[in-house]
C-alpha cells in the first residue's frame, strides 16, 4: 500500500521548525499540498514552505497562535479558500517546557502545557472534523512524547499534559471511526531540534547510550512515522501510540 499522499491537504502547526518542520517537510515530499503554520516567526515558516516548493511540492505558511479559537478558525477558513479542505491535521505546535519541582509547581505550569497539548487539538479539530465527516475522510496525527511511559521527574507539568492527549487520541479514534476518520499518535524520546541547541553534549551522550539502539533519532523520523499514519497505509489503523525512541519505551 502506498504512502503517498498525492491530492490530500495537510495542516501542520508548528510547522516553521523542529519536529513540526520535519513533519511538514516529509508530507511534501510525499505529495500532500501542506499548510505550514507558524505563530511568530515568518521567515522561518517561509523557508520551509520554499524548501518543498524546491522539490517540487506545494505549500503555503499560515499565521496563526493555536491557542486561540478565533485565529484558528481564521486560519482554517484560509486553508480552505486557498488550498481546499483539510485532510490531514498534525497538532504539533508547543512552547516552552520547563523542569519544575513538585513544591514549586503550580497549576498554571500544568494548564500552560495542557494549553497546547488538549486546549489546541480541540479547537483545531473542532474546526477541520465537520467537513472530515461530510467527506467520510480524515487523518489526525498528534504529536506525543516518550516521557509519559518514563515517568521522567521535576517534569510532571509536562508529562501529565501528555497523558491527557494520549487519552484525547484513543477516545477520539473510538468516536471519530464510525466516519472513516483515523486519530493516531506519534510518541518521539529525545530528538534534538534547534530548541536543544543550548543542551550539553554530556546529556546527550548519556540518553544516547541509554537507547537500546544506542543512538538518538533524527527529526525526520518523526516525518516519515507521521506521513505512514497520514496515509492509505495507515487507513486500518486507529487509536494507536507508536513510539519513536529506538525501543526506549513501548
Amino acid at each position: 500500500m502506498s504512502t503517498r499522499l498525492d491530492g490530500r491537504v495537510a495542516l501542520v502547526t508548528g510547522g516553521s521548525r523542529g519536529l513540526g518542520e520535519a513533519v511538514a517537510d516529509k508530507l511534501g515530499e510525499n505529495g500532500a499540498t501542506v499548510a505550514v503554520n507558524y505563530v511568530a516567526n515568518v521567515d522561518r515558516a517561509q523557508a520551509v514552505v520554499e524548501h518543498i516548493r524546491g522539490r517540487g511540492g506545494t505549500a503555503v505558511a499560515f499565521q496563526a497562535d493555536i491557542r486561540d479559537e478565533q485565529q484558528i478558525n481564521q486560519m482554517v477558513a484560509d486553508i480552505e479558500h486557498n488550498l481546499g479542505a483539510i485532510d490531514i491535521l498534525v497538532p504539533n505546535a508547543t512552547g516552552p517546557q520547563p523542569f519544575i519541582g513538585i513544591e514549586e509547581m503550580t497549576w498554571q505550569d500544568c494548564m500552560d502545557q495542557l494549553e497546547f497539548f488538549v486546549k489546541s487539538p480541540l479547537l483545531l479539530a473542532k474546526a477541520v472534523v465537520p467537513g472530515m465527516k461530510k467527506r467520510k475522510y480524515g487523518r489526525i496525527v498528534n504529536i506525543g512524547s516518550e516521557v509519559f511511559d518514563k515517568g521522567v521527574p521535576r517534569f510532571a507539568n509536562y508529562v501529565s499534559a501528555k497523558g491527557a492527549q494520549l487519552g484525547l487520541t484513543r477516545s477520539w479514534a473510538m468516536e471519530l471511526a464510525s466516519s472513516q476518520i483515523t486519530v493516531n499518535q506519534v510518541s518521539p524520546g529525545w530528538i534534538p531540534t534547534d530548541r536543544h541547541a543550548d543542551d550539553a553534549q554530556e546529556k546527550k551522550d548519556a540518553y544516547a547510550a541509554s537507547v537500546p539502539l544506542g543512538h538518538m533519532g533524527k527529526p525526520m523520523d518523526v516525518g516519515e512515522a507521521v506521513a505512514f499514519f497520514a496515509s492509505d497505509a495507515a487507513k486500518f489503523i486507529t487509536g494507536q501510540n507508536l513510539s519513536v525512541n529506538g525501543g526506549n519505551s513501548w
